[in-house]
């Protein structure tokens, strides 16, 4: 039997009748808990695929200067936003197994959050930059979950230092921040300091205490400059792979086991790794 896709319809149905008796054994087992790994690593692919968009994932919107629609990197975009989507239809549909929702009403819930939260758009509110529509976005969020206050809607799961910059993000939407990186930036220096008395002490506890804000502070640092510490580290992870990949190598077309090696032969081949990035 051929199952045509044509919209957002034809999914729901696939996903309802594989959840349904005589359906698929594997996804009739399935339940919220045992899918939240699969949530997690579908955001992620189609993280990586927004990487892999190059400069094209950081253009304002407007046509494409590189890419078309048929180039590979957009056709896994749009097949991981594919299966992105395909995890919220399934949750959806659970929850309409037991009488909760589906995705008609997550779909008409997000549309009457996104009008209400953008009262400059669809309402007489006026704002003149983005920041002000952020600022707006959070006072009206807290007015709607006022008992969770400012920090209360960051989700437990995400990454630390994610939820370190997106804290940094709210509390200065509310006035609680530095006007400029040199704030930020000096506070690094301070939490460092902090953090070799803690190492000249010896005290495991306070040394992970003084760790913790010098890496808290590095994500305010970073959201001032307006980067990302989350992307940053990612990036700075697949330098280091890349160049002890190179290490690897040299290290194995010398015929000798890298243990076999110096620190300072190891130390010449990862400058010769990176001098070739360059």
């Amino acid at each position: 039997m051929t199952v045509k896709h044509s919209d957002e319809e034809s999914l729901v149905e696939t996903v309802r009748r594989l959840l349904a008796p005589g359906g698929c054994p594997w996804d009739r087992e399935q339940t919220f808990a045992s899918m939240k790994r699969y949530l997690a690593e579908e955001s992620s692919e189609v993280c990586d695929a927004i990487d892999a968009l190059g400069d094209e994932a950081t253009n304002a919107q407007g046509p494409a200067t590189r890419l078309g629609p048929n180039d590979r990197e957009v056709l896994e975009f749009r097949e991981e936003l594919g299966d992105l989507l395909m995890q919220v239809v399934f949750h959806s549909e659970l929850a309409r197994t037991r009488g909760w929702f589906g995705l008609e009403e997550v779909s008409a819930g997000i549309a009457s959050k996104l009008v209400r939260r953008h009262p400059h758009v669809f309402g007489d509110v006026k704002v003149s930059n983005s920041s002000e529509v952020l600022a707006n976005w959070e006072d009206l969020k807290k007015k709607e979950k006022a008992q969770r206050g400012v920090l209360g809607g960051l989700p437990r799961s995400l990454p630390a230092l994610r939820w370190a910059q997106r804290a940094g993000e709210k509390a200065s939407h509310v006035g609680f921040d530095w006007p400029d990186a040199e704030g930020p930036r000096a506070k690094v220096s301070e939490e460092i300091a902090e953090l070799d008395e803690a190492i000249a002490k010896g005290s495991r506890d306070e040394i992970e205490h003084e760790l913790g804000d010098v890496l808290f502070s590095l994500c305010n640092l970073a959201r001032k400059l307006g980067l990302d510490g989350e992307d940053a580290l990612r990036k700075a992870n697949a330098r280091f792979a890349s160049r002890f990949a190179s290490v690897e190598r040299r290290a194995e077309a010398s015929g000798r086991a890298m243990r076999e090696h110096s620190l300072e032969e190891l130390d010449a081949y990862w400058n010769d790794a990176k001098s070739e990035e360059r």
